[in-house]
């Protein structure tokens, strides 16, 4: 299994609407995605390592599918509709990794 992760960095004054994100964005990209697509969450940074520190990533997103290629092959007929999607919920630019679930 893989996760796609899509990491907001925590950016004082920029624009992020979570309702927008967590209730329309993520959706249609499950239902975009689908089937490849198994599941999706969401993380929201309180905090970094010291105490009162700001979090390095004030928002979090992932996706999980069975594969590197599931993801490819699920993503690309709808890349520029998910990615022109952004714009209406955030100013930042979001960073992409995608790493092999271990456990």
């Amino acid at each position: 299994m893989i996760r796609v992760s899509i990491f907001y960095p925590h950016t004082p004054g920029a624009k992020f609407d979570m309702k927008y994100y967590t209730e329309k964005h993520l959706p249609m990209v499950k239902q975009r995605l689908s089937p490849a697509c198994k599941s999706y969450g969401v993380d929201v940074g309180l905090g970094g390592g010291a105490p009162g520190s700001s979090p390095t990533y004030g928002t979090i997103g992932y996706l999980y599918f069975d594969s590197v290629e599931a993801f490819g092959q699920a993503f690309g007929p709808h890349a520029a509709e998910i990615q022109g999607d952004v714009a209406n919920y955030t100013t930042i630019q979001p960073v992409v990794q995608i790493s092999e679930v271990k456990i």
